[in-house]
């Protein structure tokens, strides 16, 4: 419902208002405004996807006494706008972040969706401040359909720069030539950081990299090895059902065709031919 008088650009004001308001747990944040249509008429939102996992292999060494399964993903922003986290300081290790969005005629939006920035150590690198719960990895066993049927493990990988990492849609309109956010900061003393990825930008981390895996010890079958992005939306987004990707895996692992059932059914990856990774299914 609109307001009698109201134009877009207050009704958007609005909305900052009232992300401006207070603390923004699950039930108290505002609404997501790209995902009506003043906020599409008024907005340049980002569009979160994840591509399918890659490179996939078995890892004996990663916990002792364990088999781990290793992929490697890639956070693409498809959207019309950056998604971008401000992040000021409330803790040793934490900070709130604000989102920012940029309006299509100058200026930007803040509003605060509940996100949360953590300085988080990386095995045999350093400390950075990255975005708290930026990904989930899940582990799903299929029914004989090749449906999801009960979320059987998950992995240890949630937190993430968030960067212009690879320039891997270039083409797409407002992309930047150039890298727009860096790598994240190692400053344990940093009262505010900035963080993001432009459009066209991708985050990519390969299956090496520390916590880039799914215990996967005694199980055997059918599952869908699943990677979303920003799963409890932390930044608003202009799609918010785009997020997630699947690569479908027997279990013990062994690389090559799975032999399972509906293979393409969980996510619907793109058919043979047209995922560049669908050697790792």
């Amino acid at each position: 419902m609109r307001l009698a008088g109201t134009t877009p650009a207050v009704l958007v004001a609005c909305v900052a208002v009232l992300a401006l308001a207070g603390p923004a747990s699950a039930s108290l944040r505002p609404p997501n405004p790209c995902l009506n249509p003043i906020g599409e008429a008024e907005l340049l939102c980002p569009d979160l996807i994840m591509q399918p996992p890659f490179g996939l292999y078995l890892d004996r060494g990663a916990k002792r006494g364990r088999v781990v399964l290793r992929a490697g993903n890639s956070i693409d922003n498809i959207g019309l706008g950056p998604a971008e986290l401000h992040g000021v300081r409330t803790g040793r290790y934490l900070m709130r972040g604000r989102q920012r969005i940029y309006r299509r005629f100058g200026g930007r939006l803040r509003i605060t969706t509940g996100a949360r920035l953590f300085f988080k150590f990386v095995p045999g690198q350093l400390r950075y401040w990255k975005y708290q719960r930026a990904a989930a990895f899940e582990l799903w066993r299929l029914d004989s359909e090749g449906r999801r049927a009960r979320l059987a493990r998950r992995g240890p990988k949630v937190s993430y720069c968030l960067r212009d990492l690879v320039h891997s849609r270039g083409r797409l309109h407002r992309s930047p030539a150039h890298r727009v956010y860096p790598a994240c900061s190692t400053n344990p003393r940093q009262r505010k950081v900035t963080i993001g990825t432009s459009v066209g930008w991708s985050d990519v981390y390969p299956p090496s990299y520390p916590e880039q895996w799914i215990d996967v010890t005694g199980l055997r079958g059918c599952f869908a090895y699943r990677q979303i992005a920003d799963p409890r939306n932390g930044i608003y987004e202009s799609d918010e059902g785009n997020n997630s990707a699947s690569a479908i895996v027997r279990l013990p692992y062994r690389p090559g065709r799975q032999r399972c059932p509906g293979r393409r059914s969980a996510d619907a990856p793109p058919p043979a031919g047209d995922d560049p990774y669908d050697d790792a299914y």
